[in-house]
């Protein structure tokens, strides 16, 4: 096959509609929007979830709970990651960025105790996990609260 020869699957392209050509195309006067109504008016129609006035689904079911605006979103991450960084490197959040082991900051850094460290490293944080700052001493490591 060369590329000259390159055609669409057999019935897979349709020519489009042409509405209001007469009425010997059998799309002719309406169009296909039929009679009179809301529909058959340009810029008719209804806006997605109107049910015709009747009260709508997203109006019918309960509201339940509420979303807190002041919530922080943690960077979260397990000890076991720093594993793959030099002993004796001070991991910084900028550093777990650029490694693409978080993927942003966010309101913060958190280190949870997930995992064996087997990695001499110093750690610079914004929150720690009891067992993560057990696990990082452990190890000969250094825990720092940014």
């Amino acid at each position: 096959m060369k590329l000259h020869e390159l055609r669409p699957a057999e019935g897979s392209v349709k020519n489009r509609k042409r509405l209001g050509r007469g009425t010997a195309t059998g799309q002719g006067k309406t169009a296909g929007r039929g009679q009179k109504g809301q529909k058959s008016r340009s810029g008719g129609g209804v806006r997605p979830g109107f049910e015709g006035g009747q009260m709508p689904l997203y109006r019918r079911l309960p509201k339940r709970g509420f979303t807190n605006i002041f919530k922080k979103q943690w960077a979260i991450i397990n000890i076991d990651a720093f594993n793959q960084f030099d002993e004796g490197t001070i991991v910084t959040p900028e550093l777990l960025l650029e490694a693409g082991i978080i993927k942003k900051i966010a309101d913060g850094v958190k280190v949870l105790g997930d995992g064996e460290l087997q990695k001499k490293v110093t750690v610079q944080a914004h929150k720690f996990s009891q067992s993560a700052v057990e696990k990082i001493e452990a190890a000969g490591g250094k825990v720092e609260v940014i």
